[in-house]
C-alpha cells in the first residue's frame, strides 16, 4: 500500500481492431448467444487481422495518445508495454514498438496479465514522481483471439483483442494530484487456475503438447470469479480506507472488465451508484491488459473524466495478481 504524488494523466488513446465478432457469429463454433449474455454480459468483441501483431495495436494507441497530449517521439523517456501476449518471447513488445514510433527512450515489457496496465500505471508512475522522467508512455495491449482454445466453448467467447495507452507526466499545477493511495498484490498459489500449460520452460510445447491444446489458455472460471469478488472488494475498500474517502466521493469508478456480473457484484459490495461505474464489457469483451486503458480512454473521451475528478481504477488476473488505484485526475 502506498501513494505516488505529484502524477497526472497528460491523455489517453486506445485502439480496436476493425474486425467485430458478435455472439451470433460464434454461434458456428457452437457457442450459446444467450448464455453468453446471461453469464457475461458481453455482446460482440473484436479480433485482430492476421498480418496484425501485439506491437501493431500498440503503435496504434499510441500514437493516438500522444497524438492527444501533443507531445513528439522525442518527447517520450520511457515505454512500458503491459502484455499476456508479446509478439515474440525477445526481444520484448515494447521494444517492437519503440522502433516503430522511431524513440530513443528504453523500453521494456512487463507480464501481470489482466492486472498489467495497473502494474504498468504504477511501475511510470514512480519514474515521474521520482523525477527521472518527464514522460513515460504506458501501454496496456493484447491480442487474446489466438490465445484461447476455440474448442472452448464457455472460455473463447470471453476474449477480445485491443491495446490502450495513457501519457504519464509531472503535475506541477494541482495540489494532492497523482495516485492518492494504491495497493499491488499476488497470490501465486492461485496461478494454475489460470495459465498457458505449455510453451515455456517448465512444459515444452511439444507436438503431443499441442496436440492436447496445451497452448491455449487454460481457466478455472468459477474459482477465479469467487476470487475476483472476493479481491475487489477488500482491496477497493483497503485503497480508499488509505485514502480517508468513502465511496460516494468517487466520481467514476473503471474495472478490468472481465464479467458483468463480477461488477455488478462491486457496485453492490461498494454501495455504488451504478452509474459512477464505467462499463464497455458488452463491446470489447475481456481484452485482458488492455481493459483499463480501453475504458479510460471512451470515458475521457464521453466527458465521464474531468480534471480533478477521484477516478478508482482495479485490475486483476492470471498469477493471480491485482493491482488497485485512487487516482486525482
Amino acid at each position: 500500500m502506498g501513494q505516488i504524488a505529484g502524477v497526472k494523466v497528460a491523455a489517453t488513446g486506445s485502439y480496436a481492431p476493425e474486425k467485430i465478432v458478435t455472439n451470433e457469429d460464434l454461434a458456428a463454433l457452437g457457442c450459446d448467444s444467450e448464455w453468453i449474455i446471461r453469464r457475461t454480459g458481453i455482446h460482440e468483441r473484436r479480433h485482430a487481422s492476421a498480418d496484425q501483431a501485439t506491437s501493431d495495436l500498440c503503435y496504434e494507441a499510441a500514437i493516438r495518445c500522444m497524438n492527444k497530449a501533443g507531445v513528439s517521439v522525442d518527447d517520450i523517456d520511457l515505454i512500458i508495454v503491459a502484455t499476456m501476449t508479446p509478439d515474440h518471447p525477445t526481444p520484448s513488445t515494447a521494444c517492437h514498438l519503440q522502433r516503430r514510433l522511431g524513440a530513443i527512450a528504453p523500453a521494456m515489457d512487463l507480464n501481470a496479465a489482466c492486472a498489467g496496465f495497473m502494474y504498468g500505471l504504477i511501475t511510470g508512475s514512480q519514474f515521474i514522481s521520482t523525477g527521472n522522467n518527464r514522460c513515460v508512455l504506458v501501454v496496456g495491449a493484447d491480442l487474446m483471439s489466438g490465445t484461447v482454445n476455440p474448442d472452448d466453448k464457455k472460455t473463447y467467447p470471453l476474449f477480445g483483442d485491443a491495446a490502450g495507452a495513457v501519457l504519464l507526466t509531472p503535475d506541477d499545477e494541482v495540489t494532492d494530484s497523482g495516485i492518492l493511495a494504491y495497493q499491488m498484490g499476488s497470490e501465486g498459489c492461485g496461478g494454475e487456475l489460470l495459465c498457458v500449460p505449455a510453451g515455456g520452460t517448465r512444459q515444452e510445447l511439444t507436438p503431443e503438447m499441442h496436440e492436447q491444446g496445451k497452448q491455449f489458455l487454460a481457466m478455472d472460471g468459477r474459482n477465479v470469479f469467487k476470487w475476483a469478488v472476493r479481491l475487489i472488494d477488500e482491496s477497493t475498500k483497503q485503497v480508499l480506507q488509505k485514502a480517508k474517502l468513502d465511496p460516494d466521493e468517487l466520481e467514476i469508478v473503471v474495472l478490468h472488465q472481465a464479467n458483468q456480473r463480477i461488477i455488478d457484484s462491486a457496485v453492490s459490495d461498494l454501495n455504488l451508484e451504478r452509474e459512477k461505474v464505467f462499463v464497455n464489457l458488452d463491446k470489447y469483451g475481456n481484452t485482458s491488459g488492455a481493459s483499463i486503458p480501453l475504458a479510460l480512454d471512451e470515458a475521457v473521451s464521453a466527458g465521464k473524466i474531468k480534471r480533478n475528478d477521484l477516478v478508482l481504477l482495479c485490475g486483476f488476473g492470471a498469477g493471480l495478481a491485482w493491482g488497485t488505484a485512487l487516482l486525482r485526475w
